[in-house]
């Protein structure tokens, strides 16, 4: 276990203990509440600013833009849910932009590989038709015979897993593997070579 400073024990437990909570609630109740995800966001400002000052405080806010502006994209097409975005709103500010991304890439590789899997499984023990029920949209209709649409809560009964699982599986991943390197500076120069000497025939 690398020597952390405090400022990474906090991001690291705060990080972890967030993210497993929301996929807890997600898979339960299908919701992530503003209560939970609003808290950690002011937090994560505060925390930037008070370990890492105006520095870390644009670190998080290019974080939220990534974070935050993907999933937003994403609701606004009907790709994800808006408990989805305030998630990852929250998440980015604690993480910056860098592992920001790292864990958009890893949870989109951990979404298809769960739903494949899920979908395979599926198949297997319920059938092609038994799979199509559940998790595709299926047309209603009305008491007078007219077609709906499909509710929010019905949307999300067909999704075939909670989006805060995949991000807290990505979310654990990513601080794993940066673990060394949390209380190394973001960037660091190159090493510039110095110019070889040639000598002059007198």
């Amino acid at each position: 276990m690398p020597s952390l400073s405090l400022a990474s024990w906090i991001l690291v437990v705060v990080v972890a203990l967030f993210t497993a909570i929301a996929a807890i609630w997600d898979y339960r109740q299908h919701r992530i509440p503003n209560k939970l995800t609003l808290p950690v966001f002011a937090l994560g400002l505060v925390y930037q600013v008070a370990f890492h000052g105006w520095s870390g405080l644009g670190n998080a806010l290019g974080g939220f833009l990534v974070g935050f502006g993907v999933l937003f994209v994403l609701w606004i097409v009907g790709g994800g849910g808006g408990g989805d975005v305030k998630l990852m709103g929250a998440l980015s500010v604690w993480l910056g932009y860098r592992m920001t991304l790292y864990v958009l890439i890893a949870s989109t590789v951990a979404v298809v590989m769960g739903t494949v899997f899920v979908v395979v499984y599926g198949v297997f023990t319920r059938g092609v038709r038994g799979v199509k029920n559940e998790y595709l949209a299926q047309s209603k209709t009305d008491a007078e015979g007219k077609r709906r649409a499909e509710s929010v809560d019905e949307k999300k009964r067909r999704r075939v897993m909670a989006y805060a699982i995949p991000v807290c599986v990505a979310t654990w991943a990513v601080l794993a593997w940066k673990l060394p390197t949390l209380d190394q500076p973001q960037a660091e120069a190159a090493p510039v070579a110095a110019p070889a000497q040639t000598s002059e025939a007198v």
